[in-house]
């Protein structure tokens, strides 16, 4: 598989321009010099879902929408280090009206590399990719950071060089007239073992839109207490607007009442909205069945909340 891969990027990076510009070596494809597609930071209107299979298919996302009630407006997946920006799977997403979100998994990459420069040729070939698709997209770098549980995150990557590689790769981005991206700085919901999300920040004019992740695991669970410290945090920090970027609320946590009691929440706290993580998983409360697809009770409800709690708004960028 890397050497399928290996041998793409090389085939890729040898059919690419090369531009001498501000001392630095740019990969530029051709098409338009810049692409401007912003979203609008609209309050209770957004409807993200990640679904398993998706991509390459579009089909669960479309079950989902039918669950929900309502389409998505934008859709999320995990993208590898090293992968390449799935410009086929942007324009499905981008054909269906929704919107592109990719959280860029930095496993096997070392971020203090990332923040030096050693990846730039892939990150180069990536955003004239995001360049080209030519509408609106989501990244995210990193997501978590401030927990302990990915290889980047707290107590295993200083945060001061997780910083410098997020500055970096967006800076290289609009270096790159990759004007289409939403910035999304992707932090765990305030828990035990988190560290201060001050320490992560890298400065408003680096990032677009705060996500916080946060999941409903039993029924003591409210907005208040998975999601109430940590947006109070982040408005002392910046008053970026913030997206619930993955959330769900799990078989444990009376789902009937408590997916009622997220987009309230979602809602009376001034949100963008929230992104669904609209998956199976398994092996204790941390892992429930998240769906609401196989759920009458919580296909009900979640209908009822998106029709009350959130606005309509066109659903491509």
């Amino acid at each position: 598989m890397k050497s399928r891969l290996i041998m793409s990027m090389s085939l890729a990076i040898a059919a690419l321009s090369i531009i001498v510009a501000a001392g630095r070596v740019h990969f530029t494809m051709s098409g338009p010099p810049e692409v401007h597609a912003s979203l609008p930071p609209e309050l209770s209107s957004y409807l993200g879902v990640f679904e398993p299979g998706s991509p390459p298919s579009y089909a669960p996302i479309a079950d989902f929408a039918a669950a929900a009630g309502r389409k998505p407006s934008m859709a999320g997946y995990w993208s590898g280090w090293a992968e390449p920006f799935d410009s086929a799977w942007a324009q499905e997403l981008h054909k269906n009206g929704v919107i592109p979100f990719i959280q860029i998994d930095p496993t096997d990459a070392n971020v203090g590399s990332i923040a030096s420069g050693t990846y730039d040729e892939y990150l180069d070939v990536y955003a004239d990719a995001v360049r080209g698709f030519g509408h609106a997209v989501v990244i995210g770098f990193g997501q978590e950071m401030n927990a302990p549980g990915y290889s980047w995150g707290y107590g295993k990557v200083p945060a001061a060089t997780f910083v410098r590689a997020w500055q970096h790769i967006v800076t290289l981005f609009r270096q790159q007239g990759a004007d289409n991206v939403t910035w999304l700085w992707t932090i765990q919901a305030d828990a035990h073992g988190t560290g201060p999300i001050a320490s992560w920040w890298p400065g408003p004019q680096f990032v677009t839109w705060v996500g916080i992740d946060g999941f409903y695991y039993k029924t003591s669970d409210t907005f208040s207490s998975v999601f109430g410290r940590t947006i109070s945090q982040v408005k002392s920090l910046t008053s970026k607007p913030i997206l619930l970027a993955e959330t769900a609320v799990g078989p444990e946590a009376d789902q009937f009442v408590k997916i009622h009691d997220l987009f309230l929440g979602m809602a009376s706290s001034g949100t963008l909205g929230l992104v669904w993580f609209d998956i199976a998983q398994s092996g204790g409360i941390l892992h429930q069945d998240w769906r609401i697809e196989d759920n009458p009770i919580a296909a009900t409800a979640f209908r009822f909340a998106v029709l009350h709690y959130l606005i309509t708004r066109p659903s491509s960028g």
